[in-house]
């Protein structure tokens, strides 16, 4: 793959598409799930995470943000393990990859983390819980769509690898 070879091999570049079907999917599932829950105000997530007489709900358990916690470390780890090694492929400056990929990971975490603070730190960290949210489903949807343009276009080229557009074109 180093050497661009995803890109120029039609099942290879076919694997890695339907691979972005599912983490599309993840992407677009993780929005419905929070606006399931919550909304973009702060006092839509304390109400969440704290409880609310109003909505006749308990605060979250910790027994339950450990059994969610634990499901969300493991399936974005993956899937940022997999968009984020794939966008290594694509054209851009290193600085410029690592730059998403710690964005990626850190508003991973921050979404995540986030959550524990406002049950058990302060609630006032629920501004960080929607802020994160949204970074979080930015980045993921930014890079499924930037793997996906950069597919498209390498098979648009004719799989090619790169020397030979130069020469060609």
């Amino acid at each position: 793959m180093q050497q661009g070879g995803f890109q120029h091999k039609a099942p290879m570049r076919l694997t890695i598409g339907l691979s972005l079907v599912f983490v599309a999917g993840v992407w677009a599932t993780g929005f419905a799930m929070y606006f399931q829950r919550m909304g973009l105000s702060p006092a839509s997530v304390r109400d969440y995470y704290l409880g609310s007489a109003d909505g006749f709900s308990n605060p979250r358990s910790l027994a339950s943000m450990t059994e969610t916690a634990h499901g969300h470390f493991a399936m974005m780890g993956l899937v940022l393990l997999l968009v984020t090694h794939l966008f290594l492929f694509a054209p851009f400056s290193d600085k410029a990859k690592s730059r998403l990929v710690w964005a990626a990971f850190g508003s991973a975490l921050l979404e995540e983390a986030s959550g524990w603070l406002v049950r058990f730190v302060d609630p006032g960290f629920a501004a960080l819980k929607v802020a994160s949210f949204l970074a979080f489903q930015a980045v993921l949807g930014g890079l499924v769509a930037g793997l996906a343009l950069f597919l498209l276009r390498s098979a648009a080229e004719g799989g090619r690898p790169a020397h030979q557009h130069r020469h060609h074109g």
